[in-house]
């Protein structure tokens, strides 16, 4: 007797993976967002830029956009999970995972529309030659975009981890004075969707076009660096007091004072311009507390030298956090309070809507620093000086608008204490390093525990000391009026790219369907 067939029978194990196998961009995302991690500091392996940024955007050309989704949202999960953990150290996992999670979110649209672009321009650009130069300047006008509006909202943004701060120690990171920071997220986005765009069309090019990728990127590299004339010299010091001032630190008023009186003994009898404290350096407020006041009397007195010290101050019922220009005989004779204070910690904001999601984290903030209203530029005895107080630094309006109140020099009080022994002041002082080429300004980065360096117009380190010691660095500043091409049209020129980027991406949209195309490229 013949037994009838089975009606359902189980799926073959072959079409089981075939499925798995279209699901192999978000591993190949993942492996892009760590690598990317990688080239920053800490480890600063920043050619791996050049690896990750490709695999990134790669996993964005699977033929599924289910998939292309996937692969954006995961890779950007590795990518702002690894880079940004130091949130972890003293304040836990949800201020981390919540920073993370908005970042991917943002990476994650931007994703989806790359590769809706890419799609759109298989479809609608037929020669090999034009989809490589479309494509390309597309795709990094799209990164640009995303760089600009996490860079800005809400809350004034989080323009960390944007592609050109990973290149702080390489060849590249001159460019920055030629582009600006976005002028060279661009170009490293560039470089690695024209790397991806010729190993997709490997088979129809010719063989010179091959080497595109190469071509261009010995280009950049040629690219000379931009000429800053110096108008002299200034001596500083700076000092790092290795002081226990993070957030929760429990602190005896006027410790952390003491802590960077001693740590400056090293510099008695030098005969310095300035001496330069960090931000929260002085503990209790100059302006009100006359114990410190006479301490930076007499501090200032012996060197005969201005000093910038970092304080809390406050004003009615406003507290800012600020950095005063104390002067011998004089006192406090000027006062920047910061302008980008850092929401969620250094204030709450809408906080009647915040703090009844999360009362026990945020009761850490009982009281919100106001944002600071006084020019960013204070005039040191003839020389004008730039200052960010920490967070400041990322901000690109705020550099643009010291350079444009004739900024000699960059002074960048912070306080990295929070962080602890984490890749978050490495990060920062890559930073740094990068606004001083790009602003054609040296920078002089002092920390409360480091890394604390003075950093010339080109780059290079004037002087150094190793992070969590009592320390103090002295070196001869140059200083420079210099407009770089960055500090000219660089905003202008990162706004530009940006809309092509959207602008190039909506026309091709509206093309491919006016062909009736299917955003998915024949047999790929």
């Amino acid at each position: 007797m013949r037994t009838s067939p089975e009606l359902s029978p189980a799926p073959p194990v072959a079409a089981t993976r075939r499925d798995l196998r279209r699901w192999w961009p978000v591993p190949v995302a993942v492996a892009g967002g760590l690598l990317n991690a990688a080239a920053f500091p800490g480890l600063g392996w920043w050619p791996l830029i050049l690896l990750g940024t490709p695999l990134l955007l790669g996993a964005l050309t699977a033929r599924r956009l289910p998939v292309a989704l996937a692969s954006a949202a995961a890779g950007a999960a590795a990518f702002w999970g690894t880079h940004t953990f130091w949130l972890t150290v003293y304040l836990g996992a949800a201020p981390w995972l919540g920073l993370a999670g908005l970042q991917t979110l943002f990476s994650a649209a931007a994703g989806v529309l790359i590769a809706i672009t890419w799609r759109a321009a298989e479809v609608v650009l037929q020669r090999e030659a034009a989809r490589l130069l479309v494509i390309p300047a597309l795709v990094a006008g799209i990164w640009v975009a995303r760089e600009l509006v996490a860079g800005t909202w809400p809350y004034g943004g989080f323009a960390w981890g944007k592609l050109a701060f990973s290149q702080s120690e390489s060849p590249l990171g001159q460019l920055v004075a030629w582009v600006g920071v976005g002028g060279l997220s661009f170009l490293i986005a560039a470089v690695s969707a024209l790397i991806v765009q010729v190993v997709r069309d490997r088979s129809r090019l010719p063989r010179p076009m091959l080497l595109s990728p190469v071509v261009l990127l010995a280009g950049l590299l040629a690219v000379p660096p931009f000429p800053v004339e110096t108008t002299g010299t200034l001596r500083v010091g700076a000092v790092q007091g290795n002081s226990e001032a993070g957030l929760l630190a429990q602190n005896r008023p006027g410790r952390i004072l003491e802590d960077h009186l001693e740590a400056t003994a090293p510099l008695r009898g030098e005969d310095l311009d300035l001496l330069v404290w960090p931000e929260n350096a002085a503990d209790l407020d100059p302006l009100r507390d006359r114990a410190a006041a006479r301490v930076l009397d007499e501090l200032t007195a012996e060197f005969d030298a201005p000093m910038l010290v970092g304080a809390i101050t406050v004003d009615g019922d406003r507290m800012y956090n600020s950095a005063l220009l104390w002067e011998p005989g004089r006192g406090a004779t000027a006062q920047y309070d910061k302008m980008h204070p850092v929401p969620f910690a250094e204030y709450l904001p809408d906080r009647e809507f915040w703090y009844p999601l999360a009362p026990d984290l945020f009761s850490m903030i009982p009281r919100d620093f106001s944002i600071g209203t006084r020019p960013n530029v204070l005039d040191i005895e003839g020389v004008r000086a730039g200052v960010a107080i920490c967070f400041d630094i990322v901000d690109d309006a705020l550099i643009r608008e010291m350079v444009e109140g004739g900024a000699q020099l960059i002074l960048a009080p912070t306080n990295n204490a929070d962080f602890g022994r984490t890749d978050q002041s490495a990060q920062q002082l890559a930073i740094a390093r990068l606004r001083a080429i790009e602003a054609g300004r040296s920078v002089v980065n002092a920390s409360t525990v480091g890394v604390s360096a003075m950093i010339d117009p080109s780059g290079a380190t004037i002087s150094q000391v190793a992070p969590f010691t009592p320390a103090a660095m002295v070196g001869e500043v140059p200083l420079s009026s210099t407009i770089t091409p960055a500090m000219s049209f660089g905003a202008s020129l990162a706004a530009g790219l940006a809309a092509v980027g959207i602008a190039g991406s909506a026309a091709l949209l509206l093309r491919a369907r006016g062909r009736g195309g299917r955003l998915r490229r024949p047999g790929a």
